[in-house]
């Protein structure tokens, strides 16, 4: 399946009334045209299927439900929640389509245990996109009829026991699966500011450098050599100890450039495609890094892990 890590996602979306009609239109395709999302291939929406079909339109699925419990409401009330559940691409590489149901079946069947299953109204998979995902909406209603999405999907640690519980759940039946994070999680969903301008800085060096390599020919291959010796040997702990940061926040890149995936079906996700641009250019230029290493000419390597090695030693010879 795969080397890459796989994470099972859990993403919540809090919504008043308003927004029902638009998000049924998106969940249960029935717009003719997606401009919005070009990733939409409306030839395969015959491919997407309900674990939980609704009986009527979602409005009235919600109003139904809360009046049903008696529940009171505010203005400010969330009336229902829309629910993303997916996993990184490559859990789905390979898989058949029962399989694929096998999985949100899954996951469908612990939402059900942790918000009733007469709260949720629509579940339904889109197999019409890059990745497969699940649209689950269910309203908040607690056990003693109130409406509350803070008491059911509560606070930052209790949002963390959700994760917990989510792959405790999905693990047992996709063991391959590692525990994903929800954006609402934790304040770690970015990668930091400075990690985005040093990979920039790097990529500037880079491109000097890449100009010095083109520039060396037989006549100037002493004089060039010196040059890049000079340039490349800072530039290489530079990206040593940068490359090892990028390490520390691989996890949420991955996690992050899966989740704008999902976040183009969802209805106005804010800064999404500006988010999803700007880990499109850190994973490209530090792609872009790596392969700096193998155009530089084996001389010029070898002189400067000589170097390095005269440089270590004059450190532990100093102490």
């Amino acid at each position: 399946m795969g080397e890459k890590s796989q994470y099972a996602i859990l993403r919540f979306t809090k919504h008043k009334a308003g927004p029902a009609g638009a998000l049924e239109a998106h969940h249960e395709r029935r717009k003719e045209q997606y401009a919005s999302n070009p990733d939409i291939d409306v030839r395969r929406s015959k491919d997407n299927f309900h674990i939980i079909q609704p009986t009527q339109k979602y409005r009235r699925e919600i109003n139904s439900r809360i009046k049903a419990a008696g529940c009171r409401t505010r203005k400010d009330s969330t009336m229902f929640v829309d629910t993303l559940i997916t996993a990184s691409p490559e859990f789905f590489m390979g898989r058949s389509r029962q399989e694929v149901r096998a999985y949100f079946t899954e996951a469908v069947a612990f939402m059900e245990q942790k918000v009733g299953r007469g709260n949720i109204f629509s579940a339904v998979v889109h197999m019409d996109e890059k990745t497969p995902h699940l649209h689950l909406c269910f309203t908040p209603i607690t056990k003693d009829g109130r409406l509350s999405a803070k008491e059911i999907l509560g606070n930052r640690v209790q949002l963390s026991r959700w994760q917990d519980e989510f792959h405790a759940h999905m693990n047992k039946a996709f063991p391959v699966l590692q525990r994903g994070e929800s954006s609402l999680v934790t304040k770690r969903k970015h990668i930091p500011t400075w990690l985005f301008k040093q990979s920039a800085d790097l990529s500037k060096q880079q491109q000097a450098i890449e100009q010095v390599i083109s520039q060396i020919g037989v006549l100037n291959a002493g004089k060039k050599r010196d040059e890049l010796l000079q340039m490349v040997e800072p530039y290489f702990s530079q990206l040593e100890r940068h490359l090892g940061q990028m390490k520390k926040y691989q996890a949420t890149i991955q996690y992050l450039t899966q989740e704008n995936i999902s976040l183009r079906s969802q209805i106005k996700a804010d800064n999404s495609t500006q988010k999803e641009l700007e880990l499109f250019t850190l994973k490209k230029e530090n792609q872009q890094l790596r392969r700096l290493v193998d155009s530089i000419p084996p001389e010029v390597r070898k002189a400067l892990r000589e170097q390095q090695k005269a440089s270590r030693r004059a450190k532990g010879q100093e102490r």
